[in-house]
């Protein structure tokens, strides 16, 4: 057992107007206000609704994060938004390299390699998102790409540092698909992940927190989320509701 305190964050995609966010972040605090002692819970709203959701929140110990960002702080580049406009709003921490970015929009290690640095100097926790497509897993490649991403994405953030990061392990081909990898897979793989953090700092392998996403629900939360070494879930389409994503809330302690 370890004293990392597991994460549950609600990845809404490009779902939820400021009124439906404002609703759900009402909703939300009293449906697992037994849980956030133990559980890091994290809501990631559109761009238009992440000042509307840390407001509506309140005081509630509930943490913001954005879908993205860019890693410089301010330029010519149309449609982006920086890490520290992130933080003037009061967000907690952004995703980056989701395997929507990476395959929809052409997103690179070596971006990566500079937005994640980027947050973490800007107060920001980046959540960093790995996996392998069913191409690579059915290759046999899942490791030399889990590989190739943390090392490359990491490089540029010191050895101290990297337990700031959260890293999440996601199974392409588990993502909107209805199928999950088996708790035996997301072990293997998150605990592949943790010994290549721990090339760097045995320390920070320890602390790190990895956390498993992929078609999380409310009905197979606790199975898949059950194993020592998983420290929470990145949940996409069944963190829509608050009910729902209570529930795996619930799981993920």
């Amino acid at each position: 057992m370890t004293n990392r305190t597991p994460i549950c964050a609600a990845n809404w995609k490009m779902h939820k107007t400021r009124p439906e966010a404002a609703a759900f972040a009402v909703a939300l605090p009293p449906l697992v206000a037994g849980e956030l002692e133990r559980v890091e819970v994290w809501v990631c709203p559109p761009f238009t609704a992440l000042a509307t959701t840390t407001e509506a929140l309140g005081e509630a110990a509930i943490r913001v994060a954005a879908q993205n960002m860019h890693f410089e702080d301010s330029g010519a580049f149309t449609g982006e938004v920086s890490a520290p406009m992130l933080a003037e709003l009061g967000v907690d921490g952004a995703i980056v390299g989701h395997s929507e970015r990476r395959q929809l929009f052409a997103e690179t290690d070596e971006a990566l390699a500079r937005k994640v640095p980027a947050a973490l100097a800007a107060g920001l926790v980046p959540i960093l998102c790995v996996g392998e497509t069913l191409e690579q897993r059915e290759a046999g490649d899942t490791e030399a790409t889990l590989r190739r991403q943390v090392e490359a994405d990491l490089v540029d953030v010191a050895d101290d540092d990297l337990e700031r990061v959260v890293i999440a392990y996601e199974p392409v081909w588990a993502i909107g698909t209805g199928r999950n990898a088996t708790s035996e897979q997301a072990v293997e793989a998150i605990e592949f992940i943790r010994a290549l953090v721990a090339v760097r700092s045995d320390a920070a392998a320890e602390a790190i927190r990895i956390v498993y996403g992929g078609s999380v629900k409310p009905g197979n939360a606790a199975d898949v989320l059950s194993p020592n070494g998983i420290d929470g879930a990145l949940v996409g389409g069944a963190s829509l509701d608050p009910n729902d994503f209570a529930a795996i809330v619930a799981a993920c302690r």
